[in-house]
């Protein structure tokens, strides 16, 4: 019994042991830092960049799976909270103005009466209109812009879209090269739509390369890489 009993002690002693250490271990993952940088500002929403990833956008109150969560918005910066406290990025800092440092490449929306920001730019060398559309996570084009810039749809990739009217059937191709003021993006990801669109929708595929800057009625990117 007395050799039952020391064997069930040192038992008990290495499962505490190992508790411990599997505590430790918890504890130094969790105060590893979360490296946040600010991209861009939206009306309730921030362009964050987390540990080098693309940018993507959070609203306020929303939290990531990083666990960074934005508290407010307000002109060109944003409130965050990560690891357990509170911090306010001005749009370029951390990340984003590391990666914006190395490219001087800009250019400058201006919002029409509707707040939409549009501007001319191009695709593969032809002239197209722009519509900017941070909710869209590719360049959309219709179908007689992809005609008119010599895209090939029946090379693409079939795929299925969400838009606002439901389930649009479309095609992913790759664009050579998309230009927006001093700022040329080649290998692009865009989806070719069956119908005729009135703009080229400038998404994510795109607007994650840059930095993006609003002040009221103007918007300015400069591209990160």
């Amino acid at each position: 019994m007395h050799h039952v009993g020391r064997f069930s002690a040192r038992i008990g002693r290495e499962i505490s042991s190992c508790a411990l250490l599997l505590s430790l271990c918890a504890l130094g993952s969790s105060a590893q830092a979360v490296d946040v940088g600010l991209a861009g500002v939206f009306p309730g929403k921030a362009l964050l960049t987390i540990d080098g990833g693309a940018p993507r956008i959070v609203a306020v109150g929303s939290r990531t799976a990083e666990g960074v969560a934005v508290l407010a918005v307000d002109g060109e910066t944003a409130t965050i909270e990560a690891d357990g406290r509170k911090r306010t990025l001005r749009v370029g800092q951390n990340v984003a103005s590391q990666a914006a440092a190395t490219s001087g490449a800009r250019a400058t929306l201006t919002a029409d009466a509707q707040g939409h920001f549009l501007t001319t730019g191009g695709i593969n060398g032809t002239t197209v209109r722009f519509l900017v559309d941070t909710g869209a996570t590719m360049v959309g084009l219709g179908a007689g812009d992809a005609r008119r810039i010599g895209i090939d749809a029946s090379k693409g990739v079939p795929e299925v879209a969400m838009t606002a009217n439901g389930q649009a059937r479309v095609v992913r191709v790759k664009l050579d090269s998309v230009r927006v003021g001093e700022i040329v993006v080649n290998n692009v990801d865009a989806l070719v739509h069956e119908h005729e669109m009135p703009y080229v929708l400038l998404g994510m595929s795109f607007l994650n390369r840059m930095e993006m800057q609003r002040d009221g009625q103007s918007m300015t990117l400069r591209k990160r890489y």
